[in-house]
């Protein structure tokens, strides 16, 4: 089962980063509202940023690190934010049709719609999106390369996955 270990690592290890980039966002957003002085949606967009960039060093470093970027770290970074975009929008979204087209109007229903399911699929989202899009499996820094393996009795052949 060195397959199925291997992908509860890689959830674990996405899931740690996620949780240090929530408290990034979280303690950022709540110090500049506070403290910094900063406007509602100022501060929600800096603190974005900020827990995108601590979620991106996370996986980069830790969870994918064995990976190859396809492309520059800058392009990387910028498909990544736009993964969390689309997160993000996957919340928005549920939160709207549960509170607007259901009537589930309650604030228990929009913390249930908003923060649980919607955080759910945006998480699910996030994560297939990082998997594929961001850090791609096999990728290799020439493109169309073959990669070569070793068999088990050592020797090298291009054709082994």
């Amino acid at each position: 089962m060195p397959r199925a270990s291997g992908l509860w690592h890689e959830v674990g290890s996405f899931a740690a980063s996620g949780a240090a980039a929530y408290a990034a966002d979280l303690g950022l957003f709540v110090w500049l509202r506070g403290p910094g002085g900063f406007g509602p949606l100022t501060a929600k967009a800096l603190s974005f940023v900020a827990g995108c960039t601590v979620a991106y060093l996370g996986n980069a470093l830790v969870t994918y690190r064995g990976r190859t970027p396809a492309v520059g770290r800058a392009r990387q970074y910028g498909v990544f934010v736009a993964v969390n975009v689309a997160g993000a929008l996957v919340q928005l979204l549920c939160l709207g049709f549960s509170h607007y087209v259901l009537g589930l109007t309650a604030p228990r229903d929009d913390v249930v719609s908003g923060l649980g399911v919607g955080m759910l699929l945006a998480t699910a989202l996030r994560f297939w999106g990082t998997r594929t899009l961001v850090f791609r499996a096999g990728a290799s820094p020439v493109r169309g390369a073959a990669s070569v393996h070793r068999t088990e009795e050592g020797n090298r052949s291009p054709w082994t996955g």
